[in-house]
């Protein structure tokens, strides 16, 4: 007896999400090219994680005016600084940039910031400050590159092992499809690009994958049990899959909302980033992964999921 049925999606859905293919994969093809037109010609707005240069930690008595400090610190000669609040008005991080000679010792450099950000009837006292020289952004924006192609890579590896090998492709273009919209997204709005942004975009890849896995498990189950074409098993498939996965994303979503709006702004752009994915993945495992298998060299058929007769003989070898 079930003493709480909840049921966000009726269990026998039949909607027909095939019929919807190739507009599904029209538009995420020009979303796609959009975001990437982002990437390409305008660029990240990287953070120092990436581009070196020194932070510091600033606490005023009370609270203050963020576009005010930002004003006076380019009226002082840092017209790159970045200000923004830290957990309350009170309490800001500015950035700055790395200039020509700039050392490693960013202390000196810090008081003058304090002493720029101070008003007479609201004084700035300086917590902490810390610089990252250009050389260890460099080395971490290849290492962020090296973590990006080790988990496509290991993804094709195990959804070929597992599935087949035009699932592994479709999902790998699946999962790319994601993170290059939610990377378009910040390099078109200018939002800072730094670790935990990249972290986010790597979870991202990590739920896409995952939800567009549950359909593939499903679609296999289906095609060696249904007496029916790709294109229904398909569908039915997805049909079969709605409700979990809708429910599975939104309480995922719900975690990265609670992230965001209490997380504070050091991890807002993970938050963001989470949020997109999970939208953006839900969508895609629904109206691109499974339309991809129904198309050019990557169309799946029945034969494509039954055993191998190599497979075969040797079971019956078997003693």
């Amino acid at each position: 007896m079930k003493l709480f049925p909840l049921h966000l999606i009726p269990n026998d859905t039949n909607v027909d999400f095939m019929r919807l293919r190739w507009v599904s994969l029209t538009v995420a093809l020009l979303l796609a090219l959009a975001a990437l037109g982002g990437i390409l010609f305008k660029g990240f707005n990287y953070a120092l994680d990436f581009t070196g240069g020194t932070a510091v930690e600033l606490r005023f008595d009370k609270p203050a005016d963020v576009d005010a400090v930002r004003q006076r610190l380019a009226q002082a000669g840092y017209d790159s600084a970045q200000v923004q609040t830290r957990g309350t008005s009170s309490d800001l991080l500015v950035r700055l940039q790395p200039k020509e000679g700039t050392q490693g010792d960013s202390s000196q450099l810090a008081d003058a910031v304090a002493k720029v950000a101070s008003t007479a009837d609201n004084p700035a006292h300086r917590l902490s400050s810390s610089f990252v020289g250009p050389q260890v952004g460099r080395e971490l924006a290849m290492n962020a590159l090296y973590a990006l192609i080790f988990v496509v890579v290991g993804f094709q590896i195990y959804i070929g092992f597992r599935f087949e090998w035009k699932f592994a492709v479709a999902a790998i273009l699946t999962t790319l499809h994601d993170v290059l919209i939610c990377a378009g997204y910040f390099a078109w709005t200018g939002r800072e690009f730094d670790l935990t942004v990249l972290a986010g975009l790597l979870s991202v890849m990590g739920f896409s994958i995952n939800d567009t896995i549950v359909v593939f498990d499903r679609v296999r189950e289906n095609f060696r049990g249904l007496r029916a074409g790709p294109v229904e098993v398909l569908n039915t498939s997805v049909n079969q899959t709605l409700s979990r996965t809708i429910i599975t994303s939104f309480v995922a979503f719900l975690s990265a909302l609670a992230l965001f709006l209490y997380g504070g702004d050091s991890l807002e752009g993970m938050a963001i980033s989470q949020m997109m994915g999970i939208v953006i993945g839900t969508i895609s495992s629904i109206f691109i992964a499974c339309p991809l298998l129904t198309m050019g060299f990557l169309k799946v058929t029945k034969q494509d999921l039954m055993p191998k007769a190599k497979d075969d003989a040797a079971l019956a070898a078997r003693p």
